[in-house]
């Protein structure tokens, strides 16, 4: 990865207005994340990451580009050459949200382990570099929760310090949070141990505690709607649906693009 934050000057555009669009085009939302996020296809419905969804909530002339992907960490998201790709991509006016961790917790991976008070921060400073670089305005999101509840039916947090770095570094490097760890974690609770299964992948063959289906990723994508009004990333006429139903046959799944 040949970004450094050596490159960043002190001038570097971090202010700049998201109303500022490109002469090329439409401003984009970028978003890179993990397999929670990510665009899902036919073979993995009915997976559904929240980028998939967060389009209903936005107005069309603000387009999506999901660079999220399974299995990715902070680190091998960099080290895999994509975030160079992402930023070659980027235009002024444009928008990243970036959401790592999931991955970035296996202590047993090098390949994507990051610690969260060094190497984790380390690793999401290059996302917050690059976008202010190109004048684009980064946004930093706290890890959406996993279901995982006590015997008491209270839903636990399982994401340990990241959450905890990932607000700490917002604070310091001045850029806008979307906590959604802390909001999905509420959701959760609300929802209790049996309503939650409607929101994650659970089928008859599978019970997966982590990924969503299109209920979840609806709900979750609300929820990054509503912080980026909230944080005043996003201004309300940049936004539609905050408070009305989304129907879960919207989601659609595309055919896996060929290898």
């Amino acid at each position: 990865m040949s970004l450094t934050r050596r490159q960043v000057t002190a001038t570097a555009l971090a202010a700049v207005p998201l109303a500022r669009r490109s002469s090329k085009g439409a401003r984009r939302l970028h978003i890179a994340g993990d397999s929670t996020a990510a665009q899902k296809y036919a073979d993995a419905a009915p997976e559904t990451g929240w980028g998939m969804a967060l389009p209903f909530f936005l107005r069309k002339e603000l387009e999506v580009a999901n660079h999220a992907v399974n299995g990715r960490s902070s680190k091998s998201f960099v080290d895999e050459g994509r975030l160079d790709a992402l930023l070659a991509d980027i235009r002024p006016g444009d928008l990243l949200i970036v959401q790592f961790g999931h991955n970035d917790e296996k202590a047993t991976d090098p390949a994507r382990y990051t610690e969260p008070w060094t190497s984790y921060q380390r690793y999401l400073r290059l996302y917050v570099d690059g976008a202010r670089a190109r004048g684009a305005r980064p946004v930093l999101a706290t890890s959406v929760e996993r279901r995982r509840f006590d015997a008491a039916g209270t839903a636990l947090p399982t994401h340990g310090d990241y959450p905890a770095a990932v607000r700490a570094l917002a604070e310091e490097e001045k850029v806008a949070l979307l906590d959604i760890e802390a909001l999905s974690l509420a959701l959760w609770q609300r929802l209790g141990p049996e309503q939650t299964k409607t929101y994650f992948n659970w089928t008859a063959t599978e019970q997966d505690n982590t990924h969503f289906n299109p209920p979840g990723a609806i709900a979750v994508a609300r929820l990054v709607a509503r912080e980026l009004l909230r944080t005043r990333v996003l201004a309300r006429s940049d936004l539609r649906r905050l408070d009305e139903d989304v129907p879960a046959s919207w989601i659609t799944w595309p055919p896996a693009p060929a290898s």
